[in-house]
């Protein structure tokens, strides 16, 4: 089966499920889900990550994740945390060994 994801303002809005013989590709696959009248933009994703037309999506697209036109990248876990160049969120400071939490108030990992 392939998935596909609905892209609207560059955030997952749904993934539906589309048979093989209706998406032997992502181009053939757009053009049955424009068939069925569904608009929008629609974007090939793969839970093994498998490339699609050559190129990794880096992760399945799951609903409120942000397309950047190459890969689907998770919300922010928290407003300090920044995006590497690997499309990972990074927190202020590494997370040490062992059961930690963030927090976020004051910016640090907290042992649990």
């Amino acid at each position: 089966m392939a998935h596909f994801a609905q892209i609207i303002g560059g955030t997952v809005a749904q993934v539906i499920v589309v048979h093989n013989n209706d998406a032997p590709d992502e181009a053939t696959g757009q053009a049955f889900i424009a068939s069925l009248g569904l608009g929008g933009e629609w974007v090939q994703t793969s839970y093994n990550n498998n490339p699609i037309e050559g190129a990794s999506r880096k992760k399945y697209a799951g609903i409120g994740d942000s397309w950047n036109g190459t890969v689907f990248i998770s919300p922010q876990p928290y407003p300090s945390w920044t995006l590497d160049e690997n499309h990972d969120w990074q927190p202020p400071t590494p997370k040490p060994d062992g059961d930690y939490i963030w927090n976020e108030a004051e910016l640090e990992w907290v042992a649990i």
